[in-house]
């Protein structure tokens, strides 16, 4: 009997600690699945409310990380930029900037210079990258490109530094020159003498200015608001009577031809400008006793009817390094032969403007020893109305010249004084 209790309340007890040990072990089950883990932190993050939408409207690169540094969301243009891969920040300063930021809450801000994803040619991208904590686990990158705006202010600090460089030539000339005029109050031949050189150099300056005013308006203006139909017959008439003298002078003959009664659809004063400074150039870097032709003609073209402008020479001819850069502002050939002329640099700059405001372009080609061809291609009037501006594809800098003329050069003079 006593064994038969004992035996009841050792089975007894036995299930109580079973109860009570299955009761513990559902509590502790119950307590690990809510506590969260290592491995729900990185795969199942929440965005606090509102961020998602704010980023899908950023224009900067936006890239939200962990606190594993897995990328949690990312926007399109840093994937384009090359910042997320396989799921991780791919630039090694950005990241270390976040765990930075991660672990002391401090915002940063940097600028980098990274490699531009698919070239090899080593040309960089220029950002700046800012980071924030965003909430107590995640952390905010985002990034700006710089790039086109760091290509602007250069342009912009050349074009200031050139500017400086041409009129100070001119300004400390006249400068020299009234104070030599003052000096020689008493010799009436050299106060003759330095009053010319005093006219050159402000007609140098006068004409520096000018073009800065010309270039300024062709590139801050809309030609098409005002545009008309525009004669080619007039306007090589008003090229060549604008050079007369100076052709004169050196004894060349200009001569025009092609198709008769063609019409451009544009500004009047800036095709004449730009026709104008090509003729100018091709009378000023050619040898005495040559030939400068112009001829127009009318091409068909996937866009519609070009008309071709073609300005020939017998000059001095261009290198093909040089080819690359005619149309830079201020770049010159020959410096010293441009101080000789007066010329500022800036005529086919200009030219290249007028071309690609009006639907069209401008390109060169050019032997040395035997002459340049430049041939403007514009829209003819009627189609023109039709085609966008803007469609040459010209940057600001570079001319995009092509060694290719469908003209035939001028026969090369055989005796030059």
């Amino acid at each position: 009997m006593d064994v038969n209790a004992a035996v009841a309340a050792a089975a007894a007890i036995a299930g109580v600690l079973t109860g009570v040990i299955a009761m513990l072990a559902f509590r502790f089950s119950e307590r690990e699945q809510k506590r969260p883990t290592r491995t729900s932190l990185h795969t199942d993050p929440v965005l606090p409310p509102g961020v998602d939408t704010v980023l899908s409207v950023l224009r900067s690169s936006a890239v939200v990380l962990d606190e594993a540094d897995s990328v949690v969301k990312a926007s399109s243009a840093a994937y384009a930029l090359g910042l997320v891969r396989g799921g991780k920040l791919a630039v090694e300063p950005m990241l270390l900037m976040a765990r930075d930021t991660r672990r002391d809450g401090e915002i940063r801000q940097v600028e980098l210079d990274l490699p531009r994803r698919g070239t090899g040619r080593g040309e960089a991208l220029a950002v700046s990258a800012r980071v924030a904590p965003l909430g107590s686990r995640l952390v905010l990158l985002l990034v700006e490109d710089l790039t086109e705006a760091r290509r602007i202010e250069a342009v912009r600090r050349d074009f200031v530094a050139n500017v400086s460089h041409e009129l100070k030539t001119p300004v400390g000339a006249l400068s020299l020159l009234s104070e030599a005029v003052m000096d020689a109050s008493d010799d009436p031949e050299a106060v003759t003498r330095f009053a010319g050189r005093m006219q050159i150099e402000a007609t140098r300056l006068t004409n520096l200015v000018q073009e800065l005013i010309d270039l300024s308006r062709v590139q801050n203006d809309d030609p098409l608001e005002d545009a008309e139909p525009v004669r080619v017959d007039e306007l090589v008439a008003e090229a060549i009577d604008r050079c007369r003298h100076q052709a004169g002078t050196k004894q060349i003959t200009m001569a025009s031809g092609g198709t008769a009664d063609l019409r451009i659809w544009g500004n009047r004063g800036q095709l004449a400008a730009a026709l104008g400074n090509l003729v100018e150039n091709a009378v000023n870097y050619s040898p005495a006793r040559t030939r400068v032709g112009i001829a127009a003609r009318r091409v068909t073209a996937p866009g519609g009817e070009l008309i071709e402008i073609a300005v020939t020479d017998q000059g001095i001819g261009i290198s093909d390094k040089d080819k690359e850069r005619v149309f830079e502002r201020f770049y010159r050939v020959d410096p010293a032969r441009s101080r000789q002329t007066g010329g500022t640099g800036l005529g086919l700059a200009i030219v290249k403007h007028v071309a690609a405001s009006h639907g069209g372009e401008v390109t060169v080609w050019s032997s040395e020893g035997q002459g340049s061809t430049f041939t403007l291609r514009l829209p003819e009037a009627g189609a023109a109305r039709d085609r966008a501006p803007h469609q040459s594809g010209l940057e600001d800098e570079t001319g995009g010249p092509t060694d290719s003329s469908p003209y035939e050069p001028l026969p090369a003079p055989e005796v030059l004084p």
